[in-house]
């Protein structure tokens, strides 16, 4: 298998747990200004040119949450990402999209603000993005209260969508005090093996953030 993808980027984090909860082989299409032949390739497969996108025997698959279903589906290892269980299973795809819907992409937002020329920001659409964090926060604190991971015992495709939503979104809205089931939560995601890999992995580009990093995680 080889995806295209960049260590940096929150979804392509989210499909990077995946792989590395099983630890299943892939070959990097490393989607880098300096790796013109891997952004050849990728722009062929995918026009839009959104990443991941994960090649396997012929077959492409675009977007990240699709990608961990079909790692669990074509080349499941012992922790399985959704459970057998149809409504169960359930659970744990809606909660996949709150995370990407109401975390990931009003912290992309705000990002994607700043690297804007100053004429053409949007203060009202970060304002309101900062809005929708705070109500994600709070409502995730209720959801999650009492559960180790977000749909329950087991870890899974919505805890791939969780750590790095909740990781850059920490960065530039932090989750306050009085949300301490999501900040536990978001520290256990950070001490998970497969995450915790995956963080390393960025390091080296974190300079590149537009807000800046913090010094910490």
């Amino acid at each position: 298998m080889r995806l295209y993808a960049h260590p940096f980027s929150s979804y392509c984090q989210k499909a990077l747990i995946a792989f590395y909860e099983n630890g299943t082989p892939f070959e990097w299409g490393l989607l880098s200004p300096e790796n013109e032949p891997a952004l050849a390739e990728h722009a062929a497969l995918w026009p839009l040119r959104r990443m991941p996108v994960l090649v396997d025997a012929g077959r492409t698959v675009t977007e990240a949450s699709l990608i961990v279903e079909y790692l669990d589906l074509h080349h499941r290892g012992p922790v399985r990402l959704l459970p057998q269980d149809p409504c169960d299973a359930l659970e744990v795809r809606s909660l996949d999209r709150c995370f990407d819907n109401y975390v990931m992409t009003p912290m992309q937002k705000i990002v994607l603000d700043l690297i804007r020329p100053a004429e053409h920001r949007d203060p009202y659409g970060v304002t309101e993005a900062r809005r929708l964090l705070d109500t994600s926060y709070a409502w995730l604190d209720g959801r999650l209260a009492g559960r180790t991971w977000a749909a329950g015992d087991a870890f899974g495709l919505a805890d791939c969508a969780a750590a790095p939503s909740l990781f850059y979104a920490d960065w530039v809205h932090p989750i306050s005090a009085e949300h301490r089931v999501l900040r536990a939560y978001r520290l256990r995601l950070l001490a998970r093996p497969s995450f915790a890999r995956a963080v390393d992995e960025a390091r080296p580009f974190r300079k590149f953030f537009p807000p800046g990093a913090p010094d910490r995680d």
